[in-house]
């Protein structure tokens, strides 16, 4: 049976195999896993794919929380496209979660959360969230071209995230381009590079929260800017006006 556990991992490292494949999911912080000697950090909108009887090594970083779903061997023969489902597990592998995915682990594990852990609805969570990668692997990458950059799917993630650091790989992965190729197509595509541009996003939200009645200091914290004094900053150098008289202008109107 499929097994679906949310889990915070240690701060001392570890390792072991199993005779069950693992899908593993970041969702807070990050983790560091070495799979067959090749490591990475996996967090929000990352994860990866350990094949059975495969060592691996894994210990967290901080504050952190993983989805973690383990899979007997056996149960991917019960799937649908059962013959994909088990290509899944041909080699581990990491990955980059696309856009609509990162929604469905988040809405998935608020139900995780809330659920016992004898319900069967567990097993159903991860289910899902094994047919959807099933979904996502399958599919051919797209080739490298502007026109798929979407930056609607890209919006919404800024919006989704804005309370934290928006590295340019996070952003390139939600495209399936390189870092080093999404930053030259977006600036050519956008006339502003990606850093840019989340920037100027946070300070366009910053302005309907001032509008709202937020103080500056909540509008700091939520829109990701390390102070007070920082935001201010920025937005007088974007708008060419302080957050307070923006305020007072909104409000005279």
């Amino acid at each position: 049976m499929t097994t679906t556990e949310l889990l915070t991992l240690p701060d001392t490292a570890n390792h072991h195999d199993h005779k069950y494949h693992q899908l593993v999911f970041g969702l807070e912080g990050k983790t560091e896993f070495d799979i067959q000697g090749r490591g990475e950090h996996v967090g929000l909108g990352q994860g990866c794919l350990v094949p059975s009887a495969t060592d691996h090594a894994f210990c967290g970083i901080g504050n952190n929380r993983i989805v973690v779903i383990n899979i007997p061997t056996e149960a991917l023969d019960a799937m649908p496209l059962h013959a994909q489902a088990n290509h899944l597990f041909d080699k581990a592998s990491y990955f980059t979660l696309d856009n609509q995915r990162q929604v469905l682990l988040q809405a998935i594990c608020q139900e995780i959360k809330n659920t016992p852990a004898n319900s069967p609805l567990l097993q159903a969570c991860g289910t899902t969230l094994l047919l959807s990668m099933q979904n996502l692997l399958r599919q051919p990458t797209p080739r490298k071209s502007l026109a798929y950059i979407d930056l609607a799917a890209l919006d919404l993630h800024i919006q989704l995230n804005m309370a934290r650091k928006i590295s340019i790989a996070e952003l390139a992965g939600l495209t399936f381009l390189s870092p080093s190729h999404f930053h030259a197509c977006f600036k050519e595509k956008t006339g502003v590079t990606p850093h840019q541009y989340v920037l100027h996003k946070r300070l366009e939200y910053s302005k309907q929260k001032l509008a709202c009645g937020w103080t500056i200091l909540q509008i700091a914290e939520h829109c990701g800017f390390s102070s007070q004094s920082a935001f201010t900053h920025a937005f007088r150098d974007y708008f060419q006006t302080t957050p307070g008289r923006c305020r007072k202008t909104s409000t005279e109107h």
